[in-house]
C-alpha cells in the first residue's frame, strides 16, 4: 500500500511539473495574422493566467476590467488562434517583456499583408471555456507556412533541469548513505541490544524466582 502511495505522489509531482513547464516555456506557432484589436476585458477567477494589472504602467488599480491587446491569427489548415499581448515586466514568467505596444504595431503591419506568414513566440494556453489566451512575446516574419523553429531555449532549460535533478538525487543519496543510514543503523542496534537485555533479564528473573519458590517448597511438610 505504501509503495502505491509513494508512486502516486511521484506521478502527481511529475504531472504538475510537466504542466508548469508546458505553460511557461516558449512555444512557436507559424500563422498568418488576420486582425489586431484592443478590448475591455473582465478579469475574474482566471486572474492567474493574466499579467499583473499594473505591469508596464507603473500605476496600480483595483479594477477587475482593463484594456488588453489581442492578436488574431490563422494556421495553414484554417484553424484559428487568438493571442493576448501583455507586458510581463519583472514578474513571472521571466520574459522581461516591456514592448507590447511595439509588438502590437508589428502584428498590425503583418495583418495588412495577406501573404505574410510569421512565427509567433508565446507562452501559455488557449482555454476558451475560461477565456484564457496565450501571451505573445515575439513575432518573426518567415517565408511560408512550412517554416520551422528549433526550440533551443527549451532544450537548454530542460537539459539544465535534468542535470540539476540528477545532481540533487546524487547528493541526496550520498547524504542518506553518510548521515541518515548510520544513525538508523545505530538505533536499530541499540533496540536489538535493549531487546536482548530484556530477554536475558526475564530469564534471570525467572531463574531467581524459581529458586525462591523451590526453597519455599522445601519447607513444606510431606503430606
Amino acid at each position: 500500500m505504501w509503495t502505491k502511495i509513494k508512486w502516486g505522489i511521484r506521478i502527481l509531482v511529475v504531472l504538475i511539473l510537466g504542466l508548469f513547464l508546458h505553460y511557461t516555456l516558449p512555444q512557436h506557432d507559424v500563422v498568418k495574422i488576420i486582425n489586431t484589436d484592443t478590448r475591455l476585458t473582465t478579469i475574474g477567477a482566471n486572474w492567474m493566467f493574466y499579467s499583473m494589472e499594473d505591469t508596464g504602467t507603473g500605476v496600480g488599480t483595483t479594477s477587475t476590467s482593463r484594456d488588453i491587446r489581442y492578436i488574431e491569427a490563422v494556421y495553414s489548415d484554417g484553424s484559428v488562434m487568438v493571442y493576448r499581448n501583455e507586458d510581463t515586466g519583472w514578474v513571472w514568467p521571466p520574459y522581461f517583456k516591456w514592448d507590447s505596444s511595439n509588438l502590437q504595431a508589428e502584428a498590425t503591419n503583418a495583418s495588412r499583408s495577406p501573404d505574410q506568414w510569421v512565427v509567433v513566440t508565446h507562452y501559455g494556453w488557449r482555454l476558451p471555456i475560461i477565456s484564457v489566451f496565450p501571451n505573445a512575446v515575439k513575432i518573426t516574419p518567415v517565408d511560408g507556412p512550412d517554416a520551422s523553429v528549433f526550440p533551443w531555449v527549451n532544450v537548454v532549460i530542460l537539459s539544465f533541469l535534468a542535470f540539476a535533478a540528477f545532481m540533487a538525487r546524487k547528493m541526496w543519496l550520498q547524504f542518506r548513505e553518510r548521515m541518515i543510514d548510520p544513525v538508523f543503523g545505530k538505533a536499530g542496534q541499540a533496540l536489538d541490544a535493549v531487546g536482548d537485555s530484556a530477554v536475558t533479564a526475564k530469564k534471570e528473573a525467572r531463574g531467581f524466582f524459581g529458586r525462591i519458590g523451590a526453597w519455599f517448597r522445601s519447607w513444606r511438610k510431606p503430606g
